[in-house]
């Protein structure tokens, strides 16, 4: 489980196409306090460590990811060099500043438009058609593994304001109109439509 609190930037240092694709993402994580086999959320997909290490350009690890994950979230158009939101898992005792984020990505949105609102900054994204139902205003969703608050909704769009400190110390510092961008909606809101689903 995560927060939706980004820890760390890293980078796409190489892709390489097997059976499965392994990404090796460059970290300022001290790769030392991380077991292999740990998740990261990266840009909200919850990913396993299956290498790691440090060498002259910095630390890094290794992830793999099926062809069901690539065709499910953005991580199939990652590029060399790309920046990614790291979040490492919760643990025991940790601080839950944003909400429970699983790191399974429920599809993919699209920036749709951008404006100034003082020092912040609204993004509006639009989103696949079997998600609007889990988005309501005031409720919470990760982006990218951003834990947000929703502002408003309208059919199959929603807005988050973001201020300069999220812009500075996540992707969205990276973001523009027409991106695509991985979507996680709030657990209790799918759990309540399963229930209502059960019901009806």
């Amino acid at each position: 489980m995560f927060t939706g609190i980004i820890t760390d930037i890293g980078t796409v240092r190489t892709i390489e196409k097997r059976g499965d694709t392994r990404f090796v993402l460059g970290t300022s994580y001290d790769m030392t306090t991380v077991e292999m086999g740990a998740s990261i959320a990266c840009s909200g997909a919850c990913l396993t460590v299956v290498e790691k290490g440090r060498d002259e350009t910095g630390n890094w690890f290794a992830v793999d990811a099926s062809a069901e994950t690539l065709s499910k979230t953005t991580l199939g158009a990652w590029e060399l060099g790309q920046s990614i939101n790291l979040e490492r898992a919760l643990k025991v005792g940790d601080e839950l500043g944003g909400h429970m984020v699983s790191g399974h990505v429920d599809g993919v949105g699209t920036v749709a438009a951008t404006r100034e609102e003082g020092d912040s900054v609204r993004w509006t994204f639009s989103v696949p058609d079997a998600l609007k139902a889990f988005i309501a205003p005031k409720g919470s969703i990760a982006v990218d593994g951003v834990s947000l608050t929703v502002n408003e909704v309208e059919d199959s769009r929603f807005g988050v304001n973001i201020i300069p400190h999220t812009a500075e110390h996540t992707t969205f510092g990276t973001l523009e109109v027409g991106d695509q961008v991985n979507l996680e909606v709030d657990p209790l809101a799918r759990y309540v439509a399963r229930l209502l689903e059960v019901r009806g």
